[in-house]
């Protein structure tokens, strides 16, 4: 292979590497929500949101029990904005910009499931308090209007290996949250951060 490095930066040569989609996986594709898309977001504990705006792209976890993120009809998704760190990043994007994608995962299922629409933030009392956990309402609720969404093969999972136990990792092996932010801010009290975080989780989880 020539070491010669080539930037493709126009679709012909895009097409020309890698050719055209086999048709299942664009049949895949839908503009609504399906029964079985619907089973799969049911099912899911974990999503991405990805959003873009003038400061730039973000991509946000979002996780609650499974069905979190509810099906109001084929063509709507509700997603409880939870408690956070008050960054905002998605938020203050979709403010700019509605247009959002989301990616759901199902543990110890290879297939993911993808999301592309728009979404606005809500406020609705009646729908907020619907999403209560714990006695605690979200403080908005997005709502995403499915465009396209569609299935994604196993092999990103398989290849990872993400639910197989073997590569699981404990959370020793790497540095804390308190001494990453103590590296960048050096009067950072990362031992009084860490020992406390657990407390502080169960306060602000909802």
């Amino acid at each position: 292979m020539s070491n010669q490095r080539t930037v493709i930066d126009n679709l012909d040569g895009l097409l020309a590497l890698y050719g055209e989609p086999p048709q299942a996986s664009l049949a895949k594709e839908l503009d609504t929500i399906s029964t079985h898309y619907q089973l799969m977001i049911e099912r899911s504990p974990f999503a991405v949101l990805c959003t873009v705006g003038s400061g730039g792209l973000d991509c946000s976890p979002r996780g609650d029990e499974p069905g979190f993120i509810r099906v109001k009809d084929n063509k709507t998704l509700l997603l409880p904005d939870r408690r956070g760190n008050n960054r905002l990043d998605s938020l203050r994007n979709l403010v700019e910009d509605p247009r959002a994608s989301l990616l759901f995962l199902i543990p110890g299922v290879g297939e993911t499931l993808r999301a592309n629409g728009r979404a606005v933030i809500v406020q609705d009392a009646q729908l907020q308090e619907s999403f209560a956990v714990n006695g605690k309402a979200p403080v908005t609720v997005i709502e995403f209007s499915v465009e396209r969404i569609y299935f994604q093969c196993q092999k990103a999972l398989v290849r990872s290996k993400l639910w197989e136990p073997d590569y699981k990792i404990t959370r020793d092996q790497l540095p804390s949250t308190g001494q990453i932010v103590k590296a960048i801010k050096s009067d950072f009290d990362a031992d009084a951060y860490d020992a406390e975080y657990p407390e502080r989780l169960k306060k602000t989880l909802y």
